[in-house]
């Protein structure tokens, strides 16, 4: 959620939450990584934390003891982060003029993307991408920066393994934010946020997409926080089990949702009243939740925070 999006707080909600569904702040929420301009991306590797901040144009990575920053690239507005099947990151520049890069482990660009296979430029930014099991990548593209709710402009982009071209395989997304691939490489989950909804596509075997249909309204799921254009949903992760957990920008709140599109639970984060993205920590007990404090503030200030997952 770039920085320049920051919207003002509105009416708050006051529903009820669906039967079954919990809802509950984390008594062993602790803050891993602090002072963080922009936090989103974060990413469990091999015993390290990666993350990136939009404000501040970095990939870092966290060892458990430090933060080491590894890439600093101006203008890039650093978002959503996915780890390719060659152990190389994809890095979703959230700027104006968009931009898919591809950096080595440690930081170092190795290619970049500002343009689709056709020549049409990712004007609007690239918001995040998820790399399949098959090593093929689907990329969001946001939306215009007017910050014009009404224009239904975002775009999804696919790039094929062993490919080098980003192929537009789904448009008219009312700002295209958070996209996820079920584990059987069948189902592609993209988060609309001002639409407030999960969309669903089934995956063809060549990696295009059709019948698209909602999946989640999140307003039908939980009571919103705020009423708000730019409410949410952000980013998304799914876990082995194909249940999907949702940050919900303006929400404060990150939710467990089924397959089957039922509310399973509700982590109700302390840290801030932005969370833009998970992660998961190993064998999935635990979520690394990247959250701004306050999401009226144009630095957009905060942290990663750790909390325990539920089963």
């Amino acid at each position: 959620m770039p920085a320049t999006r920051l919207m003002a707080f509105a009416l708050i909600a006051s529903l009820a939450l669906p039967s079954g569904a919990q809802s509950k702040a984390s008594p062993d929420e602790s803050v891993v990584v602090g002072n963080v301009l922009g936090p989103e991306g974060p990413l469990y590797i091999d015993g390290n934390l990666y993350f990136v901040g939009w404000v501040s144009g970095t990939l870092s990575k966290w060892d458990g003891h430090a933060v080491t920053v590894l890439n600093n690239a101006p203008g890039c507005g650093h978002n959503g982060l996915a780890l390719t099947k060659q152990k190389t990151f994809l890095l979703a520049c959230t700027d104006e003029k968009g931009a898919i890069i591809e950096l080595d482990m440690m930081g170092k660009e190795l290619r970049r993307w500002t343009a689709d296979d056709e020549g049409r430029p990712f004007d609007g930014g690239i918001n995040d991408i998820a790399v399949a099991d098959d090593g093929g990548a689907y990329a969001t593209v946001f939306g215009p920066y007017e910050g014009d709710p009404s224009s239904v402009a975002g775009r999804i982009v696919y790039r094929a393994s062993g490919t080098n071209a980003w192929v537009e395989v789904a448009r008219d997304l009312n700002y295209a934010n958070g996209v996820a691939v079920s584990r059987d490489r069948k189902t592609l989950y993209v988060d609309e946020t001002v639409g407030n909804c999960i969309l669903k596509f089934s995956i063809d075997p060549n990696g295009a997409l059709s019948r698209r249909s909602n999946f989640a309204l999140l307003n039908l799921l939980v009571p919103n926080r705020v009423e708000n254009w730019w409410l949410g949903p952000d980013s998304l992760k799914i876990d082995s089990r194909g249940n999907l957990y949702v940050a919900q920008w303006f929400g404060a709140k990150v939710l467990k949702i089924s397959p089957a599109g039922k509310l399973l639970h509700v982590f109700n984060i302390r840290g801030g009243t932005g969370t833009t993205n998970v992660a998961f920590g190993p064998s999935e007990k635990e979520l690394y939740v990247s959250v701004v404090k306050d999401t009226n503030d144009p630095k957009a200030l905060g942290s990663i925070v750790r909390i325990p997952n539920t089963d």
